[in-house]
């Protein structure tokens, strides 16, 4: 039976697989069918909407950036399942990749004589835009066949952790690849969050060999680049015990990897203990992003958020004492990010300014943010929003450009000279995107800074570059010889 994945990139609480990033589903997927091919969303738009044709652009389609210069026409004539990895539940703007829809993609494989697998976080709903519901469709006449769960439990999955790892080589540019450490919420369930109807509120946790020999495989097959980024928070790893996180990161400190990130952390989890082992272990550049969603403590209380505004500004005190000192690439060792979430219940027009005021003491007492996520709720099916609905949206829509504008203008920007300040030299930007004469590049890593450069640069070439001025978010910089 010939196997084919679509990857069409998957964004969720726990996990990205939007490229740069490769995503667990892809190489599990690839672990349990055994040898299949593997193509991206853009491969299958450049050779049906664009006929295998490119135009020489003054500013690069990002549509069809991440293809893997295969003969797709063959590979989709061969297939005889087609697995259709989509999902996105945590929308967010993306440099160098557009996620695949369901509405793009059913047009697409429509006429495939296939049969047709949905995998993914799109079984419990997808939006690829902020404020809007999930995509309604009715799914039984295009899909064969649904898999949420590719492995049942941690046991099965060693194997196709490992045997999955050569689909990283299908991948012609440089990539970070996902790691997987845990599954479940131990801490409730987040009125907006998808975590819990997947696995439950009870973490189950991969023991840090399975790990190990997950990364040796990655690594054997070209990887250099990680995140452990698939898992509700980091910080939380076998309950927090501190021994039992050392014994998984240590290791992986030895493999010498050029990238070794993380992604989600409970600030309740967060002390100077744990802190320092990250800081030690992982690269430079890193960042622990905190689900703060809202500093308004009724909008915590609404919406069963984990963490309270003061457990928030703790941590983030914590990681700044414990990981600012600034890294061979540029960049501080580990910072809080932090993400914020409008159109939650129970939020109104004082919600904003408790928001704003938060952040504002932070940059006032000299903290540092590696950077601030601001996105508007998505409902999903299953989850508490969908009850609420879009009303808080709508209701204070009006008020979220100022709010967006002042934190951008009076936060961001000040951080962000904080952050790198001019003439720090940021090493190995990997050069991406045009926008006419100007070049965007960013590090390799876990939200890495975008970069711009005034001049077209050889894209996927690396260059260090001096910071010279700053955007809202973003930073301008020239090239060091």
């Amino acid at each position: 039976m010939k196997y084919t994945i679509l990857d069409c990139y998957t964004d969720e609480p726990s996990g990205l697989g939007v490229p740069p990033y490769l995503g667990t589903y892809p190489r599990y997927l690839a672990g349990k069918f055994g040898k299949v091919d593997y193509i991206t969303i853009d491969d299958l738009r450049l050779h049906e909407i664009y006929k295998s044709k490119r135009k020489n652009e003054a500013k690069t389609n990002i549509k069809i950036y991440n293809t893997t210069n295969q003969d797709i026409g063959r590979i989709l004539k061969e297939t005889k399942v087609l697995l259709v990895n989509l999902g996105v539940h945590t929308p967010g703007k993306y440099l160098s990749a557009v996620p695949g829809t369901l509405k793009e993609v059913i047009p697409l494989i429509n006429e495939l004589k296939c049969k047709k697998v949905l995998v993914g976080p799109a079984n419990f709903g997808t939006q690829l835009t902020g404020g809007r519901s999930s995509e309604n469709f009715n799914l039984d006449g295009v899909f064969d066949d649904f898999i949420w769960k590719i492995f049942e439990d941690y046991d099965e999955l060693k194997e196709y952790a490992i045997n999955g790892a050569y689909i990283f080589k299908k991948i012609p540019r440089e990539s970070i690849v996902e790691i997987e450490t845990a599954r479940g919420c131990q801490f409730g369930a987040c009125s907006f969050c998808t975590e819990p109807l997947k696995y439950g509120r009870k973490e189950q946790y991969r023991d840090q060999d399975d790990i190990h020999l997950e990364v040796k495989a990655l690594m054997k097959n070209g990887a250099k680049h990680i995140r452990l980024g698939k898992q509700s928070c980091i910080f939380s790893y076998k309950n927090g015990e501190v021994k039992e996180i050392e014994k998984l990161m240590r290791p992986l400190a030895e493999m010498k990897l050029k990238t070794l990130h993380v992604d989600n952390v409970n600030p309740n989890l967060v002390n100077e203990e744990r802190a320092k082992i990250f800081v030690e272990t992982c690269t430079p550049g890193n960042v622990a992003a905190f689900g703060v969603e809202s500093f308004d403590m009724k909008v915590v209380i609404a919406n069963k958020l984990n963490t309270k505004p003061e457990i928030a500004m703790r941590a983030i005190r914590i990681l700044n004492k414990v990981g600012a000192k600034r890294g061979e690439n540029g960049l501080p060792y580990l910072l809080p990010g932090l993400n914020l979430i409008l159109g939650l219940k129970n939020e109104d027009e004082e919600s904003l300014k408790i928001n704003y005021d938060s952040l504002k003491e932070i940059i006032d007492e000299g903290l540092l943010l590696r950077r601030i996520n601001i996105r508007q709720v998505v409902t999903l099916p299953g989850t508490e929003m969908e009850k609420t609905g879009y009303k808080y949206l709508k209701k204070n829509k009006t008020a979220y450009f100022n709010f967006r504008k002042k934190v951008r203008n009076d936060i961001d920007r000040e951080n962000l000279k904080r952050l790198v300040p001019a003439g720090t030299v940021l090493k190995d930007v990997r050069m991406e995107i045009y926008d006419g004469k100007t070049t965007f590049g960013r590090q390799m890593g876990t939200y890495p800074l975008v970069v711009g450069i005034n001049n077209r640069l050889e894209l996927e070439k690396y260059y260090n570059v001096r910071v010279t001025d700053y955007g809202l978010r973003s930073i301008t910089g020239e090239i060091v010889k």
